[in-house]
């Protein structure tokens, strides 16, 4: 484990001369052809340093980290696009944030005034004192009544509990995710359809709590205020609900300018514009496809047998189908709530079932991240044994 913490060290501080490297050339190469000439070997490099880790979680993280997510964005950044490009005056701890971690800041529209708010303000004058008061009495009351018992306040606002609704959910799921990893100690005693179940949701908490954690890592550090990584992926009522709006949001975000528009636009040229999203959509798929079974040689180092593509190749198909029967049917007739959900929840896990979470057991994914984990617990209690002393 030390050895890997060690090597690990060495990778990130490879990215951060590079990417300090990318800020530099922002600022002195054009965009277009020679930016992507200057580019191209920090790509190259991207892809090999995964390969320097042995570790299935850390070869994981920094393959999605730095080989999928920072290379699409250096390939939006080559040509003027993308979040890296998004801000000429960009700091470079910012540029560094959002090249190499799965990370979108969120853009907070200004609010425009309204002509409510201009009246409040016109209402406002100074009293005796040389303070603001407001001539509506009802604001008054509720400014007092806020005072003398802010605790009313914040049951009555829904937001002001929301971080403390996230921190729970993601305890929770930090808990059951202990639970389950103790629980794999006995699995000769477990059906194997169970085991494979628990399989399904431990990818899916561990994916959700790392991506949680470096999201809170560079919002406490930077000061950003960023956009979720997942949204409640279980209530999905449909495949472009699930895979659109809820499943690895990161994702979504660098896969839409770099594949879907792209191939959105010579779709319509093609085929027209009403039925021109259906081989975006596909061809999407297919490069998150080969992107996962990258990563997924990062994290195994055997040879594919793309089973991997076959199942995003085959939720891009019915995803395309879902679309086509939207555009015909929405308007006579469409499932209730109560239907599409489990209906889209059984058809996840059931094809999870089928081609995604076998693979991890044919590379041995699951032994040895049951050893990654053993090896851990011993090198915190090796950790908390040198401070005690």
């Amino acid at each position: 484990m030390e050895g890997e913490i060690i090597k690990l060290t060495e990778l990130w501080f490879s990215v951060f001369i590079s990417l300090c490297f990318c800020y530099w050339i922002s600022k002195v190469v054009p965009t277009g052809t020679k930016r992507l000439v200057c580019v191209i070997p920090i790509i190259c490099l991207y892809l090999f340093l995964p390969l320097t880790i042995s570790s299935v979680h850390f070869g994981g993280i920094v393959g999605f980290f730095i080989a999928w997510l920072a290379n699409f964005k250096l390939l939006l950044f080559a040509f003027g696009k993308g979040p890296l490009a998004s801000d000429p005056s960009i700091s470079l701890p910012r540029f560094i944030a959002l090249a190499c971690l799965p990370i979108k800041i969120q853009q907070n529209s200004p609010q425009k005034q309204t002509p409510r708010s201009k009246i409040t303000q016109n209402s406002n004058q100074f009293d005796q004192n040389g303070k603001i008061s407001s001539q509506n009495p009802q604001e008054e009351h509720k400014k007092s009544q806020i005072e003398k018992n802010p605790d009313r306040e914040s049951k009555q606002n829904p937001s002001t509990t929301k971080g403390y609704m996230t921190f729970l959910q993601y305890a929770i799921k930090g808990v059951t995710l202990a639970i389950m990893v103790k629980i794999y100690e006995y699995s000769d005693h477990i059906h194997p359809k169970l085991i494979l179940g628990l399989y399904c949701f431990h990818v899916y908490f561990l994916l959700e709590l790392i991506l949680a954690m470096v999201a809170a890592l560079a919002r406490s550090i930077l000061g950003m205020e960023l956009e979720p990584q997942f949204n409640n992926p279980l209530l999905s009522t449909s495949l472009q609900d699930f895979w659109g709006r809820r499943w690895n949001l990161m994702v979504s975000s660098i896969l839409r300018p770099t594949v879907y528009e792209p191939t959105l636009v010579a779709g319509k040229r093609l085929i027209g514009p009403k039925w021109a999203p259906l081989p975006a959509v596909l061809g999407t798929f297919m490069v998150s496809a080969l992107m996962h079974e990258l990563i997924f040689y990062y994290m195994g180092r055997k040879d594919p047998t793309f089973r991997m593509t076959w199942f995003f190749l085959l939720h891009g198909f019915c995803l395309t189908v879902e679309m086509a029967l939207k555009k015909s049917l929405t308007a006579r007739w469409q499932l209730p709530r109560l239907i599409s959900g489990p209906l889209t929840a059984g058809f996840v896990i059931t094809t999870c079932f089928w081609l995604f979470i076998p693979e991890f057991i044919r590379c041995q994914i699951d032994v040895r991240a049951f050893e990654e984990y053993a090896a851990l617990g011993a090198f915190a209690k090796n950790v908390t044994q040198v401070f005690l002393i």
